[in-house]
C-alpha cells in the first residue's frame, strides 16, 4: 500500500468536490474560498504524485500536508467556521512553498 499515493488521490477527489460545490452550491465569499482551496489542493495533489514518482517523499508529504491545511481552513470558513481560521491558511501556504523549494534543491543536487 502506498499511503502517499492514496492521500494524493483522496486530496484530488476532495478538491474536485469542493470546487464543484463552490461553483454550484455556494455564493459570495464562501464560493470564492471553495474555489481557491480546490485550486490549490488539486494542483498540489498532482505535485505530490509527481514528487512521489521522482521518489522524493519529503516534498510529496509537504505538498499533501500544505495543500490539505491550506484548503481545509478555507473549506471550513466556507461552511461557517470563524474567520480566524483564515490565520491558519498561511501555514499551509508556507508548507507548500517549502515543498517547492525542497523539490528545487533536490533538482540542484542531481
Amino acid at each position: 500500500m502506498n499511503l502517499l499515493m492514496i492521500l494524493a488521490a483522496l486530496s484530488g477527489a476532495m478538491a474536485v468536490a469542493a470546487g464543484a460545490f463552490g461553483a454550484h452550491g455556494a455564493s459570495g465569499a464562501a464560493a470564492e474560498w471553495l474555489k481557491t482551496g480546490a485550486h490549490y489542493q488539486l494542483i498540489h495533489a498532482v505535485a505530490a504524485l509527481v514528487a512521489l514518482r521522482l521518489d522524493l517523499r519529503g516534498p510529496a508529504w509537504l505538498f499533501i500536508a500544505g495543500g490539505g491545511l491550506f484548503a481545509a481552513t478555507l473549506y471550513l470558513m466556507a461552511i461557517g467556521a470563524p474567520r480566524w481560521f483564515g490565520a491558519i491558511t498561511p501555514i499551509g501556504g508556507a508548507l507548500l512553498i517549502g515543498a517547492w523549494l525542497w523539490l528545487a534543491w533536490s533538482g540542484l543536487r542531481g
